[in-house]
Formats: C-alpha cells, structure tokens, sequence
C-alpha cells in the first residue's frame, strides 16, 4: 500500500473512531438528562443502570452508524481539500478512482465492524435495553401487541383472543380451532383464559366445546375447565422487539415461525432481518457520495461541504423512516423498504462520481 493510501486510511478510520467517541457521550448525557426523574423515582439500582447506558451505547451507535462515517468523511476530506491536498494528490498524475481506493478499504474494515455489531452485539444490546425501558422508563406501556390476537399454533390449530393481558396472564374472549385439512372438526369458546404457571395448564371460564360430526354437532359446556394446550404464553404474544434481541440464524427460524403462525408484526421482523445486510452496504454508498461531494474545495469552505452533507443525510433517514413505517403497517414489501434508501442513494452516488471524475 503506498503512502497515499495510508494517509487517507488513517484519517478516515481516526476521524470516524473519534466522531463516535465525541457523539456517544453527547446522546447519553442527553438521554439521562431525559430518563434521570424516572430512574430516581423508580429506584433503580445503580449498577442496572450503568449496564442499561452500555447497552444504550452500542444500541445507538448501531442505529446511526451510517450517519457518523457519512459526516466524519465529508469533514476530514473537506479538510484534505481546504488545504489543497486533494488537489495536489490528483494534479500528481493519481486519477479520481484511485484516490478513492483508500476510501473503498476503509468502508470495508467499517462495513465489517458494522456486520459484527448487526449480527452479534446489536441483539443482545437492544434486548437490555428495550427490557430495562419497559420496566423503569415506559411504565405502563405494554411490550406486547396484546389486541385481537390471531395466531396459527400449527397445520391444524388456530386460536384467537380479543386482548391479553401479559402480566396476569388471562385473556378474554378465547377461539381455539382445530382442523383436519381443510375440514373444521372441533371449536372451543370461553369468555376467559388464564394461565396457571405453577401447575402449567390453562383455565377456561365459561368453556364451550364444540365436536363437529357428520351426524350432528356435539356440544360440551362447563363453568370451568382446566385444560393443557400446545402453546406457550410466551409463544402466543411475543414482545414488540423480539426480532431485535435475536441473532441471525435464530431471526429466521422465528420468522418463519411468525408467519406460519399468521402474526401481523412479520412485516416489522423483516425489516430487522434485512438491515443486518443493507447497512454494510449504505457504507460504501454513503462513502463515494461524501467524499465526491466533499473533495472540491469551496468558496464557503468546510461549513458548506457539512451543511450539504447534513441535508443529504437528513434525506436518507427520512427515506430510511419513512419506507420502515410503510412496511410495519401495511402490505409494502419489507425488502424494498430496506433497499429502496441503498437504490436511490447508489444512483446518486454514481452521479456525484461521474461529475467528480470530470
């Protein structure tokens, strides 16, 4: 590697380590600046607190990974072009593709930290903070989807229950359908379902069973009935963020199961999946835009590099944003939500390199 390509790799991976270390305590005094009343008043102790704002950490450099190499970037070559750097590294004979290269190899170490993070450490960051958020911080909110649950168990049974409640464990207004092909054979209603745990059966209140038979129904009917079902209450009503709390193999498997089970969060799991493998790429996306709109030297300096960096930046996560929330509550396709914001940006960034290299 010649010593073109090592100025530059050190200067982006420095700046970019040293934008991550100038924001992340920015956002956690930020945050517990926020959170600090609810912490005190619900007496968390000191040491769930201190793991909480680790895993706040990594959760939000994750979050906005892309952003802090876009910015770091633009600032450290507006730099090298403020100086003329830029200038006198092309003006040597080095064409505009090959001063990129050490760019390209810095977006590859970045891209793979940021695969590392997505796969290994952003899962198990975000189920400790999402877990401590719901107990001390969002106090009465529920973790669940907890209205109008309809879940496929298997092939042949279904269920449904018109709201759950979680932390008592009972339900009301219970269905449970079982089928043989495409054939009902037997339905069973009760006004209430719960969940007995240290005896791992459900009781039903108000029990109605109904056998269907080619000779007529038959009916049985109790006032309570204590009953072993093929499900877990934890099956029945996954947590809003599962999907974030799971590792990659694990995702898949739980999709899969999600979607055989009929649930109407598969479309918000997806896009977890997907952002595990579109995020590496924004890198190198993101990396080509900054550095060809950054690498003119300007009349207004660094300020304007940053502030069209700023507005394209702004761009991307309302793109980002706006895609992820299409895909949760409604029928857009979840892969194209993800990949739309990659598309459109990669268009661009052949445009900015194409007039750059001119």
């Amino acid at each position: 590697m010649k010593i073109l390509d090592w100025y530059i790799l050190k200067r982006y991976l420095f700046t970019f380590l040293m934008m991550l270390l100038l924001f992340i305590p920015i956002g956690i005094t930020v945050h517990l600046a926020e959170k600090i009343g609810k912490i005190l008043e619900n007496e968390v102790p000191f040491w769930e607190v201190m793991v909480y704002f680790l895993d706040f950490t990594i959760y939000f450099a994750h979050l906005l990974f892309p952003l802090f190499l876009f910015l770091s970037v633009i600032w450290f070559t507006s730099k090298l072009a403020n100086n003329t750097e830029v200038i006198a590294f092309l003006s040597s004979g080095v064409s505009f593709t090959r001063f990129l290269r050490p760019y390209m190899i810095g977006a590859s170490v970045v891209a793979v930290l940021a695969i590392v993070l997505g796969l290994f450490l952003a899962p198990k960051a975000s189920e400790g903070f999402n877990n401590f958020s719901y107990k001390y911080l969002k106090r009465g909110k529920s973790a669940v989807d907890n209205k109008d649950v309809f879940r496929q168990i298997n092939d042949n049974d279904i269920i449904y229950v018109s709201d759950f409640d979680v932390k008592n464990k009972e339900g009301r207004y219970f269905t449970f359908e079982h089928f043989e092909g495409n054939q009902l054979v037997s339905r069973i209603t009760a006004n209430k379902i719960k969940y007995i745990e240290k005896d791992t059966i459900y009781q039903l209140t108000d029990y109605v069973r109904r056998n269907i038979g080619l000779d007529g129904d038959k009916i049985e009917k109790l006032k309570k009935k204590d009953t072993l079902f093929a499900f877990h209450v934890d099956d029945l009503i996954p947590v809003i963020y599962a999907a974030e709390t799971k590792m990659y193999g694990d995702l898949k498997r739980f999709i899969e199961k999600e979607e055989a089970r009929g649930s109407s969060n598969v479309g918000r799991f997806q896009l977890v999946l997907y952002r595990k493998w579109s995020l590496p790429v924004s890198v190198f996306i993101l990396t080509i835009i900054a550095v060809a709109v950054s690498s003119k030297k300007r009349r207004g300096g660094m300020g304007v590099n940053l502030a069209v960096g700023i507005c394209i930046a702004m761009v991307f996560v309302f793109f980002d944003k706006i895609f992820g929330v299409m895909a949760e509550q409604s029928d857009f396709s979840p892969l194209v939500a993800v990949w739309f914001p990659n598309i459109i940006f990669g268009i661009l960034a052949t445009y900015l390199l194409y007039n750059a290299k001119r």
